[in-house]
């Protein structure tokens, strides 16, 4: 599952739902952010133990990514995302949360190539959702008096 939208409008809550729903069903689930990811794998490859890094994010039937695109991916960590979503390939769920649409993800992943392989393999079998809004945060502080009004908030 992708959901995509801008910041605070609530991907991430519904990620943490729909992973507790997992684990409450019995599924194994895993939780991780993108940047906490790509930094493990990346570690383990210069470590040396990069297959079992792969291994440790595949082993889980739900594995959460949040923040996916928030910072561009150097190039040999778009190449071990990639490695992590065809390993997971058909294998595992993915659920990623992103504010960038699919389209700006050759951007993200500073490889148009690689980004539609990636794009492939997540969008094949998958659900996609598309979140719109005002930030919930910056919604509370207009009420609270702290931001001006905008034409949406009215």
């Amino acid at each position: 599952m992708l959901v995509f939208g801008p910041p605070g409008v609530g991907k991430i809550h519904l990620a943490i739902a729909l992973g507790r729903a997992a684990v409450e069903a019995g599924y194994s689930t895993l939780f991780t952010s993108a940047t906490a990811l790509l930094g493990a794998l990346s570690k383990a490859e210069t470590e040396g133990q990069l297959a079992e890094r792969l291994a440790f994010y595949c082993k889980p039937k739900l594995l959460i990514v949040d923040e996916l695109g928030y910072l561009p991916f150097e190039r040999r960590r778009a190449h071990l995302f990639f490695q992590l979503v065809a390993r997971r390939y058909e294998k595992g769920s993915m659920l990623l949360t992103t504010n960038q649409l699919v389209t700006q993800w050759g951007a993200v992943f500073g490889d148009e190539v690689l980004a539609a392989a990636i794009l492939d393999r997540l969008l094949h079998h998958s659900f996609t959702l598309m979140i719109q809004g005002e930030s919930f945060r910056l919604k509370q502080k207009r009420k609270g008096g702290l931001l001006g009004r905008t034409e949406k908030s009215n």
